[in-house]
């Protein structure tokens, strides 16, 4: 092998270090220089009323530097009050894995660096730094007892952290805050036999049964309000489009007669003509053919489809109910007693049983399925993902090829004209080209994924996206790294091969570790662009300020400047869990990726810390469940990691280091099942000692005593809940009488005081106090003992146990959720089909300086509810959002002239609305 291909390993990575930083550097040197002036961009949550006033943040120094060091020192709790258990363990896992890392650096580099260099097969760049230039057997113990020291002090990560996350999730979920939440005491029971299809049945089962909904749909009522919906919208466009036409028809004539009287009607501007059309058919629609009068046609058509919708809404209780039912028990203790048992003595009935569901997070699609109908679904999405997998095996294989391309020039000469090419651009070919191929390809598969996602049967958006994060795990690692790499190795081997094919699989064995190089290249391209990148966010900065312009109504600019972007941790979590398993994988055999590997995390971890704190708004709800699947998902890593090094010590030949690998993978086998066994249903449910009182009598928020207290009154009011005596307490200091605000924004959930408090929810200010709630069944309030850093971190049942983990969550956790339903109709519908009791949309349109809009509104009286409150349009046709878009709930007579005078400095005013 020529000196050439050697050293395009170290070409590989110097190329890619170099490109990604150059772009890293352009991407934060436009962020540090946009995000004091574009605020809606990079500051929306503590610059604008975009969210609810508690999770709003304290601004970031506005320096260009000064934001990053506060950036850094963010307390746990205001992660969590920021981002929800969803960010915050997922900020976790960036920020553990590269911690984990670096640490690892401390030991892995001066014990294997010179083993794997001195005296060895004298390879050169990089991979003179690898488990490939190893020549003596011998040398193979160190990989062993690395090996072990690495991946042993993992699988103790991976028991901390469950440990951690099954007590947060358990302290948060019994809090005030959730135990009183609507979802927390309501359960979905799905395939419920006929026989329990009535309210009457389904109360004999439990106790503590507040409501019950039958899921019912008319027939294609669903479709019907889709369409109405579209119809609506489609008026609005059309009526705003109609009154931009003619503001602009009056500024030209006002421009040839300054004096000329303007009248209020609008069709004395627009000729027939000119109004809005559109075709009925596809092809009249985007090429020729006849087309209508879009507003008498929609005006002629919405009453017919309002009358057909109210007809089957009216009906609805006459039709076949779905066999799925929402209970809504008395309190969260209730619920999960009910979803942790076991309901129905026939197999499959009463089967799935779900907790938690928002109801606007409910995929009603899945609302009717039957045993065999899942089964078929369930078999057939996954079928198809397999075949998805092995189909897109062949374009990635491809991206791996390329990627090794100079090992092929031994035998196709004809490609020897690479060397032709400048280094650099030689680099780009081989290192740059195939990460950005990687990343496109894999870029578009969750869209496909969350089709099967529903098609599988899950029930809810978090479910999709937690569907979603598996199955997208396995794309990765199959393709990403699984095919890339035997495709790169094969690539790198395959003149050796064709000489001596006997000896096929020592050759790829040896040739392995060489796509290492690849892959330090692609966490390069992660951790640097992709940081850079998320910072930077220049996709949302594109759409919100070029695309903006174009928005035509004002509903669609309210939105565009409204609507934060979140989190999908379906697809986001993968990406980096693959990015894990890569590392833990070539952790051993080429240590150097360590390095690359802490870097690359730990930009990450900045980048997606601030966004989740002051850009995302928290994602929907799945209370940090894709957390424990992404860490059992890094031991894909291990394994792999595990088994090439057995697969190198059988080809070198080193017996004793064999025997200990085996010992190795063993170990790693039983962990994993104890792990599996002990915290599986732990990150599922609520346990009950969580949730009951010691005596018997009291309330917790978690539980409503039914069963001795008869005469208990029941209240759904969050500051009605039991009088337990209050101590104020200090995170510094357990004596303290007084709490600050600055206390409570410092302190860490990792802080050293563990006593067992938590907020009072009775308390208007639960900043200033924080109470204790005694008689738990978790034992009475007691300390734990102080200790030294190491001891907390090795006593993990200890010191991150429920008991500990309760006392350190942010005050709003003892407050209701201000999202919470409060209007008591809202409540009693919470969990009915949506369709069943739709109304059609509100429309709005801009007011104007000439009284249009008045007229269109009176035209379309008795047809549809329609206001021009809260937007302005002026004599230049440009339409600017002062208000929130019209609801039945909350439109009020006479706030226009508030909204007109407020128009300069209410924050709904959009950047791109000011001309």
């Amino acid at each position: 092998m020529t000196s050439s291909t050697t050293s395009t390993s170290t070409q590989q990575v110097l190329t890619s270090l170099i490109y990604n930083g150059i772009v890293f550097g352009a991407f934060i040197a436009g962020f540090i220089l946009l995000r004091i002036k574009l605020k809606r961009i990079y500051t929306p949550k503590s610059s604008f009323q975009l969210i609810n006033e508690e999770k709003k943040p304290e601004p970031l120094p506005s320096g260009l530097w000064q934001w990053f060091l506060p950036l850094l020192k963010k307390s746990d709790n205001f992660v969590i009050q920021q981002a929800g258990l969803d960010g915050y363990f997922f900020l976790r896992y960036l920020f553990i894995i590269s911690a984990y890392c670096a640490v690892s650096i401390l030991y892995v580099f001066p014990i294997l660096l010179p083993i794997n260099a001195a005296n060895g097969n004298k390879q050169s760049g990089l991979n003179q730094l690898a488990y490939q230039d190893v020549k003596d057997p011998n040398r193979y113990y160190a990989h062993v007892f690395v090996g072990w020291i690495f991946f042993w002090c993992f699988l103790f990560i991976i028991y901390r952290e469950l440990i951690y996350y099954t007590s947060m999730r358990q302290a948060v979920l019994a809090t005030p805050r959730y135990a009183k939440k609507q979802s927390s005491r309501t359960v979905l029971f799905q395939t419920v036999p006929s026989q329990y299809l009535s309210e009457e049945e389904f109360t004999k089962l439990f106790d503590g049964v507040k409501r019950i909904w039958i899921a019912r749909g008319a027939g294609n009522l669903g479709k019907l309000v889709d369409k109405r919906d579209k119809m609506a919208m489609k008026l609005e466009a059309a009526e705003t489009s109609y009154l931009k036409k003619a503001v602009k028809s009056v500024k030209k004539m006002k421009k040839k007669n300054p004096s000329q009287i303007i009248s209020n009607s609008i069709r004395d501007y627009i000729p027939d003509k000119k109004r809005p059309k559109h075709g009925l058919t596809i092809w009249a629609r985007f090429f020729f053919g006849k087309k209508v009068d879009t507003i008498d046609y929609i005006k002629e058509e919405l009453p017919k489809l309002n009358a057909e919708i109210k007809d089957l809404q009216d009906n609805h209780m006459d039709s076949q109910p779905f066999n799925s039912v929402f209970i809504e028990f008395e309190s969260q203790y209730q619920a999960q007693i009910a979803a942790q048992i076991a309901t129905h003595h026939i197999p499959l009935s009463m089967a799935p049983v779900h907790i938690g569901l928002e109801p606007d997070d409910v995929v009603w699609f899945n609302m009717r399925m039957f045993w065999w109908e899942r089964l078929v679904r369930e078999v057939g999405s996954l079928l198809a993902i397999v075949a998805l997998i092995i189909l897109w095996a062949f374009p990635v294989a491809f991206v791996g090829m390329v990627s090794n391309l100079t090992y092929l020039t031994n035998k196709l000469h004809w490609l020897n004209f690479i060397y032709n090419l400048p280094s650099v651009l030689l680099g780009l070919l081989t290192s740059l080209a195939p990460t950005i191929a990687l990343s496109l390809l894999m870029s578009c598969l969750p869209v496909i994924i969350k089709i099967f996602a529903r098609i599988h049967g899950n029930v809810s958006s978090q479910q999709i996206s937690y569907f979603t994060q598996n199955a997208y795990f396995g794309f990765q690692v199959i393709q990403v790294f699984l095919v890339t790499t035997i495709a790169s190795a094969a690539t790198s081997a395959v003149t050796q091969i064709v000489e001596n094919p006997s000896s096929a699989m020592t050759i790829l064995a040896s040739n392995l570790p060489k796509a290492s190089n690849f892959y330090i290249a692609y966490i390069i391209l992660k951790g640097m662009s992709g940081a850079g990148g998320a910072l930077l966010q220049y996709v949302p900065l594109a759409k919100f300020y070029a695309l903006g312009f174009l928005d035509s109504t004002a509903r669609k600019k309210w939105n565009r400047f409204h609507k934060l972007s979140t989190m999908d941790y379906g697809k986001t979590f993968p990406v980096y869990s693959n990015l894990t398993v890569i590392l833990f994988s070539y952790s051993i055999i080429s240590p150097i990726i360590l390095l690359f590997g802490a870097a690359g995390f730990f930009l990450l971890y900045v980048a997606h810390l601030y966004n989740l704190t002051y850009v995302y708004a928290e994602a929907p709800d799945a209370r940090g469940i894709h957390y424990p699947r992404a860490i059992f998902q890094t031991l894909v890593g291990i394994y792999i990691g595990q088994v090439c090094l057995l697969g190198l010590f059988v080809v070198g030949k080193g017996w004793g280091p064999i025997v200990l690998q085996i010992v190795c993978i063993f170990v790693t086998i039983v962990v994993h099942l104890y792990l599996n066994r002990s915290f599986d249903n732990l990150i599922k449910i609520v346990p009950v000692d969580t949730m009951k009182p010691l005596d018997g009598k009291s309330d917790t928020p978690s539980f409503k005593n039914i069963y001795n207290n008869k005469n208990h009154k029941h209240t759904d009011d969050i500051n009605e809940l039991p009088q337990f005596p209050i101590r104020k307490y200090h995170p510094n200091n357990a004596n303290s009488s007084s709490y600050t605000r600055s206390d409570l924004k410092s302190a860490s959930l990792f802080s050293e005081n563990t006593l067992d408090y938590h907020y009072d929810p009775r308390v208007k200010d639960s900043e200033n106090i924080i109470a204790s709630v005694p008689l738990l069944a978790d034992g009475d309030t007691m300390k734990v003992p102080d200790a030294p850093w190491w001891k907390r971190f090795f006593l993990p049942h200890i010191y991150c146990s429920y008991k500990v983990v309760k006392s350190r969550l942010p005050a709003i956790y003892g407050l209701a959720d201000p999202n919470e339903r409060v209007d008591k109709d809202a409540i009693a519908h919470a969990y009915d089909y949506p369709a069943v009791s739709a109304k059609c949309p509100y429309l709005w349109v801009p007011h104007d300086p000439y009284g249009f809009s008045t007229e269109i509104i009176r035209d379309l009286e008795g047809i549809v509810e329609i206001s021009d409150e809260g937007a302005l349009i002026n004599e230049n046709a440009k339409i600017q959002v002062v208000g929130e878009p019209p609801a039945y709930e909350d439109i009020i007579e006479g706030s226009y002239e508030s909204d007109k005078e407020s128009s300069k400095t209410n924050p709904f005013t959009t950047p791109f609305d000011k001309n």
